[in-house]
């Protein structure tokens, strides 16, 4: 596993500065949320090209791994959030949305990007669940054609409060879609914020999906991104869950709402996630059993 960062959670840096900063202290992953400020894929196409070569050199000098997440808030719309979505009951604006996450997927391949993380959006009409389920799944055919032609890996995240917010809702779009680069973004928090039990069997039921991980604390049925420690999530259960599952790639920190207090929210995130993202070993002397009444030292196997 390597230990990440996504960009939302540093809006007050400039990417590059960003970039360098999570590489001093540690991390060596990166999600690049596109936005206004960060790779902006509505700028002009020549000072796009450059900015995307010149985060791509900085990435590779710095070692850093690189996913691109597609959740700006006002990037579509400045006065709606996340708008509009591939959700929405107009052809044309979800076709703003898909145009959106195509241009996604060809920055994720000029950068060099493990993929692209997306989500659904909430449904804001009345339909019917199978006939919005349609509407997402239809939605997703022109974006998922996009990846297949760029050879980039979308990463579908189910998240609380939107028509797509359970693993077994992900389920279900999945066995409609069932594309062999549709995978899966996890966010350790929704799932213990929404799922019923424990999360760690939902990472090993999906293990072989899983191309993206976002982190952060969280309390049962809240949706609120806290800081480590200020939540209940039982994370040496998650760790231990994500190491059986073989999981390799990065695990991305989501604290957008500390952007006021971002380096050491950087800070204090390297030190709570890296004792479990690589746990020390113990020491072979330490480990090593101790001669006592009944149990014989070891043989001695001569000079080494």
């Amino acid at each position: 596993m390597r230990l990440g960062y996504n960009t939302n959670g540093l809006p007050h840096h400039r990417l590059a500065d960003a970039i360098n900063l999570l590489a001093d202290e540690g991390y060596e992953s990166v999600a690049i949320t596109l936005d206004a400020a960060a790779l902006d894929p509505y700028q002009d196409p020549g000072a796009l090209a450059r900015e995307v070569a010149a985060t791509r050199d900085l990435l590779d000098r710095r070692g850093l791994a690189r996913v691109v997440e597609t959740g700006a808030r006002y990037l579509l719309n400045p006065r709606l959030k996340h708008d509009p979505t591939l959700m929405d009951p107009d052809p044309a604006r979800r076709e703003v949305r898909a145009d959106f996450l195509g241009r996604s997927i060809d920055i994720a391949r000029a950068l060099g990007a493990e993929c692209v993380s997306l989500w659904s959006g909430r449904l804001p009409d009345a339909v019917g669940d199978e006939a919005a389920m349609d509407r997402l799944a239809g939605a997703l055919g022109p974006v998922l054609a996009h990846a297949e032609a760029a050879g980039i890996p979308l990463a579908f995240e189910p998240e609380p409060g939107m028509f797509i917010d359970t693993m077994e809702r992900f389920a279900r779009l999945d066995g409609r879609i069932d594309h062999p680069l549709f995978g899966l973004t996890i966010d350790l928090g929704h799932v213990h914020c929404i799922e019923d039990g424990p999360a760690a069997p939902h990472i090993l039921r999906w293990a072989p999906r899983i191309l993206n991980i976002h982190a952060e604390d969280m309390v049962r049925g809240v949706h609120e991104h806290l800081m480590f420690g200020e939540g209940t999530m039982d994370f040496p259960a998650l760790f231990e869950a994500l190491r059986e599952a073989g999981y390799a790639r990065g695990v991305h920190v989501e604290l957008s709402r500390h952007g006021h207090a971002a380096v050491d929210a950087v800070r204090a995130s390297a030190a709570f996630l890296t004792p479990l993202i690589r746990p020390a070993s113990p020491s072979p002397t330490a480990a090593a059993p101790v001669p006592g009444p009944g149990r014989p030292s070891a043989p001695d196997r001569g000079p080494r």
